[in-house]
């Protein structure tokens, strides 16, 4: 295997930073079960790797991949075979479960239970409500990702909404300042947040206190899950919610953190023009007592 001077790695034409080196070297030792395209989407995403039209350059970003695993700066998965995951794909067409307006006790739904979403069914199941029932629709998600339904079995099974765990924000000033963060850092250990990406209670259930107990039982619940799945303890959780629409209540029930307000761009503000023209709300959960110290510390 030969080697290539580290400060010869390019992306478009451009030297890699040290930081964004350092963040695609620990992605591909950690998240070591995803497919070669599902890393390079993971790539792209946090580094803001787009073109002009919001599209993630997954094409150079694989064969930028391709090239340091020749060079010898990191190891990739065997080829697959078949269509990968990331791939664009349209939401397909099932009808919602039906579901009378439920208006009861929590006591009353106990067990509520969070299905991971593995089969079929529940794949469509999942994609289909989040399409018509939250405000952001359904996106295929970059890389690293696990989704839920939220269950009860009493008195009979009933999906009541769905969750979704994703990777984080690449920056985030609020986040990152809490943290005590700065850029060589977060590049290391940014892989050891998750993302509360998506969470939908159906618009039928309006039972009290249902979202901030889901919330807790999924934080419980996610640290297990990511960490068999993709080999890495999460110690941070975050969410960006938006104030012109919700006020964040059940993040706040279930002791999340709130540390403040994006700029607004977005990610797909590739020209900074929308600065500040729609800021998110930050929530935070520590998933480990120590967590803001640990993730200064990760390796």
């Amino acid at each position: 295997m030969r080697t290539t001077p580290l400060d010869d790695v390019r992306f478009c034409g451009q030297v890699l930073e040290t930081q964004q080196r350092s963040l695609i070297i620990a992605l591909a030792k950690r998240y070591g079960r995803l497919s070669r395209h599902e890393l390079a989407q993971t790539v792209c995403e946090l580094l803001d790797w787009h073109r002009p039209n919001g599209q993630p350059k997954t094409i150079e970003c694989r064969a930028l991949l391709e090239r340091m695993q020749e060079a010898g700066l990191i190891g990739l998965p065997a080829l697959r075979s078949g269509r990968p995951r990331g791939a664009g794909s349209s939401v397909p067409v099932s009808p919602d479960p039906e579901l009378a307006p439920l208006d009861v006790p929590l006591a009353t739904l106990q067990p509520i239970a969070l299905q991971r979403v593995t089969t079929p069914g529940d794949r469509t199941l999942w994609r289909t409500l989040i399409e018509r029932h939250h405000d952001l629709g359904h996106r295929v998600p970059f890389g690293a990702h696990l989704r839920y339904l939220i269950q009860t079995t009493a008195p009979a099974s009933v999906v009541l909404g769905c969750l979704q765990f994703s990777s984080p924000a690449w920056r985030l000033h609020k986040r990152d300042q809490w943290i005590g963060w700065d850029d060589a850092t977060r590049a290391r250990c940014l892989q050891q947040i998750i993302c509360n990406s998506r969470f939908l209670i159906l618009p039928p259930v309006r039972v009290q206190n249902l979202a901030s107990h889901v919330l807790a039982l999924a934080l419980r619940t996610v640290i297990t899950d990511w960490t068999a799945a993709y080999g890495v303890q999460p110690l941070l959780a975050e969410t960006l919610v938006d104030p012109a629409r919700f006020t964040g209540h059940c993040y706040r029930a279930a002791n999340w953190i709130d540390v403040g307000l994006t700029t607004g761009r977005g990610r797909e503000d590739r020209q900074h023009l929308r600065h500040g023209a729609s800021p998110k709300r930050i929530w935070l959960y520590p998933l480990v007592p120590n967590a803001r110290h640990r993730l200064t510390q990760a390796s």
